[in-house]
């Protein structure tokens, strides 16, 4: 600060035509360093000084790494941003997320999350009551009742899931994109479940249009991110984003509302799906028109394209990682003796299978930044470290999980440290929560498990897999919200099991 004084001073000319706005950033900068409320909280200079390497990270993909690779050199609690502060220690997840007692929720920043298709809250961005009414409506849907009717519906479209697969491994072709397979499985499940029916991508091998424009959203949702951050932000989202992607996402909008019209129409129709109880329901403790449809949008986002990321990542490192394939084959080939008796029950008895999916969930979790909350009030504390009212703060989802403090060989993929194996026994598995914690965790997660359980199970049993060369470094991805995902290319071989029945 002195040193500055003394060049102003010093060259009073130079200084004549700056326009206050410089003086203004320059004094900003400098309080943001010294000054500021977090200014004692570890982290880059840069980053404390300015948004823009934080921009810089969410608009090139690597605001997941670079918190992670910003938390294993300051520590467990970063400062990644001017008002922002994340923490990797696991304790973090409650003082953030959980129930505290005497205390009201802390608010979702509400920056980081998108706005529904008729800007309507939906259970993402809602205020706390409207929050609670919402999951009463859903829970039903969720519960183990339904859960248990859901197996048949789920099971039918597996089922053509392995009948599609075999038909290309069949034909001699040379290797599937399991990317895509496993997204036509999990949005085909959730359009059934949400909207009363599917969107026909496995009967089509091919993407509907209502799922193909979610790819392009979230690219979309990253500048939305950065721009609701900054003066006209909503103004320049319309310079930014092409009409094309703007047309595209007002024509599924449309889409959206007429296919939840026609789900109404058929009212409580007996099945098993989201809406089925939702529908039976006073419109006090139920939902209007237009919260049904954006709390539909959001349901089928996260009902199927993290469910296929998770499938993806983990089909990745069961082919890369040396030994993992063999075990798979070992535990679930000798668990059945045919393909009937993989259902939900029997899978959930595989210890092995389900590591697996743990350490993928670990290592590749689908949203792997997460959703911060802001503090509210004069401040409060948070793993020991007072937070001043008016800061975001969160868990980074992949720094947490990849933390060396939290996991021994945090970058290895090693399913035995969820068995329980004493090499381990320093691991603290609490860091690890992909669906979030406390009231507005993943509504979902037990469907999610389940569906990630049966497929992974159905896939080792009917097919001998091998990379293609080409995939053996896809997990090298950007991430806008969600992992960008490239073409995993699998040669699908049927089992020999598989062929002996036919």
């Amino acid at each position: 600060m002195i040193s500055l004084l003394r060049l102003v001073s010093s060259t009073p000319s130079s200084f004549a035509n700056v326009t206050p706005g410089v003086f203004y950033s320059i004094g900003w900068i400098i309080y943001n360093l010294y000054f500021h409320p977090l200014a004692s909280f570890p982290g880059p200079k840069s980053n404390a000084a300015t948004s823009l390497p934080f921009f810089r990270s969410v608009l090139s993909g690597n605001l997941p790494m670079d918190a992670h690779r910003l938390h294993e050199k300051y520590g467990d609690v970063v400062r990644i941003a001017p008002n922002e502060v994340t923490f990797t220690n696991p304790e973090a997840w409650k003082e953030i997320f959980a129930i505290r007692p005497g205390k009201p929720q802390r608010p979702k920043d509400q920056r980081h999350l998108s706005v529904g298709p008729n800007h309507v809250p939906s259970i993402l961005r809602a205020d706390d009551q409207t929050h609670a009414r919402y999951r009463r409506s859903l829970s039903h849907g969720f519960s183990e009742g339904s859960l248990q009717r859901q197996e048949v519906i789920v099971k039918g479209y597996v089922d053509l899931l392995m009948q599609r697969l075999h038909g290309l491994a069949e034909s001699g072709s040379a290797t599937v994109d399991m990317t895509c397979w496993y997204n036509y499985a999990t949005f085909d499940i959730i359009g059934d479940f949400a909207f009363g029916e599917s969107f026909g991508c496995l009967q089509n091998s091919q993407y509907h249009f209502w799922v193909s424009v979610i790819f392009s959203h979230f690219r979309t949702a990253a500048w939305a991110n950065v721009l609701r951050r900054v003066p006209a932000g909503n103004l320049l989202m319309k310079l930014i984003v092409p009409k094309e992607i703007r047309e595209q996402k007002k024509h599924q909008n449309q889409m959206t509302k007429e296919k939840v019209q026609a789900r109404m129409e058929n009212g409580d129709n007996g099945r098993p799906d989201f809406l089925s109880n939702v529908l039976k329901q006073p419109l006090e403790k139920g939902m209007t028109e237009d919260e049904l449809i954006s709390n539909s949008y959001v349901l089928i986002i996260a009902g199927s394209e993290t469910i296929a990321t998770l499938l993806s990542g983990v089909t990745y490192y069961v082919l890369t990682v040396p030994g993992v394939l063999d075990k798979l084959k070992t535990e679930i080939r000798s668990a059945f003796t045919s393909e009937d008796q993989i259902t939900w029950a029997a899978v959930n008895q595989l210890e092995y299978t389900l590591a697996v999916l743990n350490e993928a969930l670990r290592m590749y979790p689908p949203v792997p930044y997460g959703f911060p909350r802001m503090v509210e009030g004069k401040g409060d504390f948070i793993c020991g470290r007072w937070v001043p009212g008016g800061t975001a703060v969160g868990v980074p989802i992949l720094a947490a999980h990849r933390s060396a403090a939290n996991f021994k060989n945090p970058n290895a993929f090693i399913p035995e440290r969820f068995m329980g194996a004493s090499e381990f026994e320093s691991d603290n598995r609490n860091a690890v929560q992909a669906f979030s914690v406390g009231p507005r965790n993943c509504i979902g997660r037990n469907l999610a498990y389940a569906e990630m359980r049966l497929i992974l199970a159905r896939m080792i049993w009917n097919f001998d897999m091998e990379i293609s060369p080409d995939s053996k470094q896809w997990i090298k991805q950007s991430s806008f919200v969600v992992w960008e995902k490239g073409n995993l290319d699998v040669k699908l071989t049927p089992a020999l099991h598989t062929m002996d029945t036919k």
